[in-house]
């Protein structure tokens, strides 16, 4: 019995877990993807309804990777908390996990300049799996862009409730 990761295969071999290869596929993936499939950090979801709340939902039609990335902002604009969940292969969320860490405690206008070769670097990405950064770069703008769309709406809200 294996849990498949990427093309790599986590097995039991003499009572313990250990990733091994699969179909005698040399491709190697670098701890830090094993690392956060294995233990991913952020997990989770915050409330939609939340004003400070931005929800991000991407996703790759070609695998069938999804990806949801929320970030939680204070007043000025840092990101104080953030969560995700991701339906799709280990590089995938190993991608969101790390975004996640990534954009804690920055600036939105800074978390919008993350490009997804950051991440691919930080997790040594195979040229294969780059569409699973590019996935979590294009959550990261889309959850910042769906924050500003909120805060504009209520921004009018509240300017339609004082003249009326």
């Amino acid at each position: 019995m294996s849990l498949s990761l990427l093309n790599y295969a986590r097995v039991a071999r003499g009572g313990r877990w250990a990733w091994g290869i699969i179909h005698g596929d040399a491709r190697a993936y670098h701890q830090k993807v094993i690392d956060h499939y294995e233990n991913p950090r952020n997990v989770g979801s915050l409330s939609k309804e939340d004003p400070d709340v931005g929800t991000g939902l991407v996703g790759a039609p070609a695998c069938g990777d999804v990806m949801k990335l929320q970030i939680r902002v204070d007043e000025e604009g840092n990101i104080v908390e953030s969560k995700f969940k991701t339906f799709g292969c280990g590089s995938a969320i190993a991608s969101s996990s790390l975004a996640t860490e990534m954009v804690k405690g920055m600036n939105v206008n800074d978390a919008v300049k993350i490009k997804n070769a950051e991440i691919a670097s930080e997790l040594k990405l195979p040229p294969v799996k780059l569409h699973c950064s590019m996935l979590a770069e294009d959550a990261i703008k889309a959850a910042v862009k769906n924050l500003e769309e909120k805060r504009a709406k209520s921004e009018l809200n509240e300017a339609e409730a004082t003249t009326a």
